[in-house]
């Protein structure tokens, strides 16, 4: 899939305050300083489409941006910040839990997870409730630039082994990198398929 056209919609507090949902659209969230900004301006190829923050916690509201007119990404609040107040985390929680179990339109939400690190007891347990809510997700590795291929292919293999403690199947996962551009291809080709799915499902309706 080719990226023509991508732009900032609007900033949402509240979930009835998105855009209507009359195209598919695909969420990205992940914990504090995944890399969830880098990866989205890497796939629709916008240095400053999502804005970059060092400080962990600043998306706090639902974002929407319009790809080729016909779907949107939208990035999440992320979960699990330390350095925000408990008031800002509950709110956090609320939204993020409203939108991923509401949004009729929601047609996929990648999963962020840094691949430098093990994974977190906080990422298991949102994947879980994914699972458990019949939510349809995919893992995105990020900065897999940063490893060595045998230090990453080791590091993978532990993070699948503890996720088929819960699964016999594990999600669709991509390999990413924001700085080389690995693995953009592979989602916005995977993107493009799950949108015939809604094409077809829109014209039976």
């Amino acid at each position: 899939m080719q990226i023509k056209e991508a732009k900032f919609v609007k900033s949402s507090q509240k979930v009835d305050q998105c855009p209507k949902p009359s195209m598919p659209e695909y969420a990205f969230i992940g914990r504090s300083n995944v890399g969830k900004s880098s990866l989205i301006n890497m796939l629709t190829g916008r240095k400053k489409l999502a804005k970059i923050s060092g400080t962990p916690g600043k998306t706090q509201l639902v974002n929407h941006f319009l790809i080729n007119d016909n779907w949107y990404i939208v990035d999440l609040p992320g979960y699990g910040y330390a350095k925000v107040s408990k008031t800002l985390r509950k709110s956090f929680g609320k939204l993020i839990e409203k939108y991923i179990f509401s949004r009729e339109n929601l047609m996929n939400l990648f999963v962020l997870i840094d691949s430098r690190i093990p994974l977190q007891k906080i990422d298991i347990e949102f994947m879980i409730t994914l699972g458990e809510n019949q939510i349809p997700f995919s893992i995105v590795y990020t900065k897999t630039d940063k490893l060595k291929k045998t230090t990453y292919d080791k590091q993978i293999s532990a993070i699948e082994e503890q996720l088929l403690e819960y699964w016999e199947e594990l999600p669709p996962a991509f390999h990413t990198s924001a700085v080389t551009g690995k693995g953009r291809d592979e989602i916005l080709d995977y993107i493009e398929e799950i949108n015939k799915q809604w094409n077809g499902h829109s014209s039976d309706d």
